[in-house]
């Protein structure tokens, strides 16, 4: 994706949205054209800076709401109003109306209240809820004021009067008698002193004072110029003093209204009459500068000596400019559409509900490429010379273009390898060296390491992304520019260490947790325990060579360590010997257990059975075989209970009996009882 730009002297005006088609294609022709939209080059450059910044046929004006937080267009077809709030960077609502809008203004600070002059002689009133209210005038209006001091709504019509409407009063008031028989192209409010102009067709100008009510002064514009035109657009800047007008023959003049001759005037070129004057005062940096357009081209240039600044041209007409405070962004209503966005950094910065476009315009700006077209190459005539294709000038191989010829590229790297055989040798040279990279990187990469050179923080997290996901997207991620700082900038490394990360990623103990008490070592462990602690002594041995102080403590270290590795030698042949004894026992007790069961008679076989069982006390008989097992065998018999002894007089006066033989009663008489039954112990 990149970004339309362009570039007069050192400064450059990207297209941030809208394209250069004035019309789209219907749809029944998009459907089977959707496989075919990869390959168009303006839909894969195609940006939404706000989502449905657009109209079904053209959009005719445009204006930003005083606070700076909406945008409210008119457009066709159907007629119809649109609000785009630049918090969601998308449209708020859009609302249809009966007849097209011609001009329009925004009475409150947001988009709440608004007054739309229609071109059926109408004027409606749009609050929140939809129209509030309608009224006529007499004849077709062309532009409306308002004023603010107090509360009259100017409208500018076909006739010779300036109408007003008091919104304070609910009526109309005697409208201002212009000196013309003919209309009134455009009206405007000086804020700072409240005067007001009008811009007629006769090629004057108008100064009326709303405190007298009476003209305070006329300005020949076409006199000055000395040609027949009209006035098409008036404009006072925000100082009180300066004043500019454009003409129907593509003409803006500046004026200070202390002098009656322009201070400058500028021509568009074009020879179409001016649209639209904007004062850049609350460009911060540089408010010196103005924008005149015309349908085809906008300009901005110095106020003060008329020097060009930058300009902005679609390739359709343009229908109104709105100009966004204290940046250099621009909406644009013409014939297409879609509205077009224009964004000079060199102005201002980007408005702060679109702060990010300062970081991708450069990145995403369209460089120029030094051929005409792709497929063909531009070559001189002295390249035709020195390449040997003077014989093919006049055919369709070489097309004669201004001082040269146009030629196929792929011709050319050909016939300019034949010509230049060392040209051919280096291109040869430069592709086995290609291919040698290539390889090299597909051997690097097979190794499973991340070895992108951008990588200098998270490591580890880029080689994890590489194990779960593949080379192609780990590569693909570390090189996207919204993700390369993560692996670049030391502010974006990971802590392992922080309590933060410990929380996201628990490590599991490794400590076993099932028993509490240590788990004894078997003889393999304790000998491998007794190697390690032999050789960890002889490491600090080797470490303690330089003293000579401690050479008999190592000396005797050691004599310790051959004593243990000799005791566990004896002991494991011991250990080894008592098995092999056992194994022969058992070897030579089962061969020798079927012969004597043979030889033996069955009454010695029962006495050797009766000798290995043993009684027990409670009739119960435990034998035991060869092999470990046991049986018991015993009789159940019923358990029988304690005859209960009960207590006698006698007890007291014999301690001892009583104690074997219990009591039931208490020993006193007058001990008092817990419990409430009287009648219990009688």
């Amino acid at each position: 994706m990149v970004l339309k730009s362009t570039s007069a002297g050192n400064v450059s005006v990207y297209q941030v949205a809208g394209t250069n088609v004035s019309r789209a294609l219907p749809d029944w022709i998009a459907k089977k054209r959707k496989r075919a939209l990869k390959n168009d080059v303006e839909y894969q450059n195609r940006i939404e800076l706000i989502q449905d910044f657009e109209f079904s046929e053209a959009s005719n004006k445009i204006k930003v709401s005083p606070d700076g937080q909406f945008a409210m267009a008119t457009g066709t077809y159907k007629p119809q109003i649109h609000v785009y709030d630049f918090a969601n960077l998308s449209l708020k609502f859009d609302r249809h109306t009966d007849c097209e809008n011609v001009d329009f203004i925004v009475l409150s600070n947001d988009w709440t209240k608004s007054v739309h002059l229609q071109n059926d002689r109408s004027i409606e009133f749009h609050t929140k809820g939809g129209i509030h209210y309608r009224s006529r005038i007499p004849k077709f209006g062309r532009s409306i004021a308002y004023n603010s001091s107090n509360c009259d709504l100017l409208i500018g019509a076909s006739g010779n009067e300036l109408y007003r409407l008091n919104l304070d009063q609910g009526r109309f008031l005697n409208p201002y008698v212009l000196d013309t028989e003919e209309g009134v192209n455009s009206v405007d409010i000086n804020s700072v002193h409240g005067l007001i102009s009008a811009g007629l067709e006769d090629g004057t100008v108008e100064f009326w004072d709303p405190r007298s009510r009476h003209r305070a002064a006329k300005l020949h514009v076409a006199d000055v110029l000395g040609e027949n035109t009209q006035v098409t657009q008036v404009k006072f800047r925000n100082d009180g003093l300066n004043f500019a007008c454009g003409t129907s023959s593509g003409k803006s003049l500046i004026y200070d209204l202390r002098n009656s001759t322009p201070s400058i005037v500028k021509d568009q070129g074009y020879g179409f009459e001016i649209k639209k004057i904007l004062w850049l005062d609350e460009n911060k940096s540089d408010s010196n500068k103005i924008l005149t357009s015309d349908k085809r081209i906008a300009k901005i240039w110095d106020r003060n000596d008329g020097k060009p600044f930058a300009s902005m041209e679609p390739s359709v007409d343009i229908n109104d400019v709105e100009y966004i405070k204290e940046s250099g962004m621009f909406f644009m209503a013409n014939e297409g559409m879609p509205m077009h966005t224009y964004y000079i950094p060199d102005l201002g910065p980007s408005p702060k509900w679109c702060s990010f476009l300062d970081n991708v315009t450069e990145e995403l700006e369209e460089r120029p490429s030094d051929t005409v077209y792709s497929n063909y190459r531009f070559i001189t005539r002295d390249e035709v010379a020195k390449l040997n294709l003077a014989h093919l000038v006049g055919s369709k191989v070489l097309r004669s273009y201004m001082h040269g010829f146009f030629i196929d590229t792929e011709l050319y790297d050909k016939v300019n390898l034949i010509a230049n055989p060392n040209s051919y040798r280096d291109q040869r040279e430069r592709d086995i060296k290609k291919q040698i990279e290539k390889e090299r990187e597909s051997r690097i990469r097979s190794t499973g390491a991340v070895t992108n050179t951008k990588i200098k923080v998270n490591k580890d997290l880029a080689t994890k992304i590489q194990s779960k996901s593949g080379d192609s997207v780990a590569e693909g991620i570390i090189n996207d520019d919204r993700f390369s700082e993560m692996f670049s900038n030391p502010d974006f490394a990971i802590d392992e260490q922080s309590h933060e990360y410990k929380q996201l990623n628990p490590v599991q103990s490794t400590k076993d947790i099932t028993t509490d008490r240590p788990r004894g070592l078997t003889a393999a462990e304790e000998s491998d325990e007794e190697r390690m602690r032999g050789d960890n002594a002889s490491e600090s041995e080797d470490s303690e060579e330089e003293s000579e102080e401690e050479d008999q403590e190592s000396k005797a270290q050691k004599n310790q360590r051959v004593q243990k590795e000799m005791e566990r030698l004896r002991r494991k042949k011991q250990e080894e010997a008592d098995a092999k004894k056992f194994m022969n026992e058992m070897k030579v007790r089962t061969e020798e257990e079927p012969h004597q069961k043979q030889s033996e008679s069955f009454g010695s076989q029962v006495k050797k059975i009766n000798k290995i069982s043993k009684d027990r006390n409670d009739g119960s008989r435990l034998r035991r075989h060869a092999r470990g097992e046991a049986e018991l065998t015993f009789i159940p018999k019923k358990e029988q209970k304690k005859k209960e002894v009960k207590f006698r007089a006698d007890d007291d006066e014999d301690p001892e009996r009583a104690q074997n033989s219990g009591r039931t009663k208490q020993r006193f008489q007058g001990r008092r009882t817990a419990s409430k039954n009287s009648f219990r112990g009688m």
